[in-house]
C-alpha cells in the first residue's frame, strides 16, 4: 500500500515524548546494567544506598524519579563513572510536566524574577500544604503518585528563591 490519505504517518510532533517516561526508563536501564555488572541484586543495592528493593525496582523501570542523592550514591557503589551524574539534571527536570520543561530550564538561570504578586510568587513562596491543597483540587482529579510528584517538583523550584522555601 503506498501513503495516501487513508494512511496516518506519525510526524515529529506525534512522537514526542513530553511526559519524560521515556528518559526515566532509560536511565533505569542504564543503571540496571551496572548493578548487573557488579552482580549485584536490587536488594542489596538498595541497602547500600539506604533504599527499600521497591524503590530500586521502580528507578530501574523508571516508574519512579530518583532524587538527586540516589543518583550520586548509585554512581558511586555501581562504579558508573559519572555516568549516571551526568543524567542528573535531565532526571530532575523529568518531575516537571512536558508543558512547563523549557520554562523550568530557563528559569533555572534566571538572575531576576520580574512578576507582580501579593502573596505569591508563582510557587516559589509556597508550603507544601499550600501546593498539595493547590493540586487537590485540580480537575480532573490527579492519582496520589501524580500529585505527590508534581509537590515536589513545585517545591524543588524553591532553591533559585535567594530568600529560600517558606518557613
Amino acid at each position: 500500500m503506498t501513503a495516501g490519505m487513508d494512511e496516518v504517518r506519525p510526524g515529529p510532533q506525534d512522537v514526542r515524548d513530553d511526559s519524560g517516561a521515556g528518559l526515566l526508563k532509560g536511565f533505569g536501564k542504564q543503571m540496571k546494567l551496572f548493578r548487573e555488572r557488579e552482580g549485584l541484586t536490587q536488594a542489596e543495592v538498595g541497602a547500600r544506598l539506604g533504599y527499600g528493593e521497591d524503590q530500586i525496582a521502580s528507578v530501574e523501570q523508571g516508574r519512579r524519579i530518583p532524587k538527586p542523592e540516589l543518583i550520586d550514591r548509585a554512581d558511586e557503589v555501581l562504579g558508573a563513572g559519572g555516568v549516571l551524574k551526568a543524567l542528573k539534571d535531565e532526571v530532575a527536570r523529568a518531575r516537571y510536566p512536558g508543558f512547563f520543561r523549557d520554562a523550568a530550564r530557563v528559569e533555572a538561570q534566571a538572575v531576576e524574577l520580574h512578576v507582580y504578586d501579593t502573596h505569591i510568587i508563582n510557587g516559589l513562596l509556597q508550603t507544601e500544604e499550600y501546593a498539595r491543597a493547590v493540586f487537590a483540587m485540580r480537575r480532573p482529579l490527579l492519582d496520589e503518585e501524580t500529585m505527590g510528584q508534581r509537590v515536589a517538583a513545585r517545591l524543588a523550584r524553591q532553591v533559585i528563591s535567594p530568600a529560600g522555601p517558606p518557613r
